[in-house]
């Protein structure tokens, strides 16, 4: 029962990955998972022993490279108040330098305008350029190029 002692590598294979997270001892047990279909299938010690080779070398060379490079990559979606960058609000109170409210998201938020030089009147629709804390840093809508 070859088989059997290549499940209880992986497994054991496995139970390392869990606690190491690396990816190198899971792609081990995955290659350990072939060596066991390839003695289940009645192949002898030398071709489970070449196909258990051929599995870890794919997943080390192959498979590991890209994982690691799409576990590197930023996120697509943004979340808590870096979501909020690039959305659309409307001035409650008159948005200046040093202070105003806005209405983004369905809540109210103390705002600065972006550019100091700015007095943003209430109703007016403005951009969400930064988040500063609790403070949206806004921009008109108008004056974006």
């Amino acid at each position: 029962m070859p088989w059997f002692v290549w499940l209880l590598a992986a497994a054991a294979l496995g139970a390392a990955e869990f606690f190491t997270l690396t990816l190198v001892f899971g792609l081990l047990a995955g290659a350990a998972l072939v060596a066991a279909v390839v003695a289940g299938v009645g192949i002898g010690l030398l071709g489970q022993l070449l196909a258990l080779g051929a599995a870890a070398a794919a997943g080390l060379c192959i498979v590991r490279p890209i994982a690691l490079r799409h576990m590197e990559e930023q996120p697509l979606t943004h979340e808590g108040s870096d979501a909020l960058i690039g959305k659309r609000a409307e001035v409650m109170q008159e948005v200046t330098a040093t202070r105003g409210l806005v209405k983004l998201s369905g809540e109210e938020w103390s705002a600065r305008a972006f550019d100091e030089s700015l007095v943003i009147p209430v109703g007016a629709l403005v951009d969400v350029m930064e988040i500063e804390g609790a403070t949206a840093i806004v921009y008109p809508r108008e004056l974006l190029p």
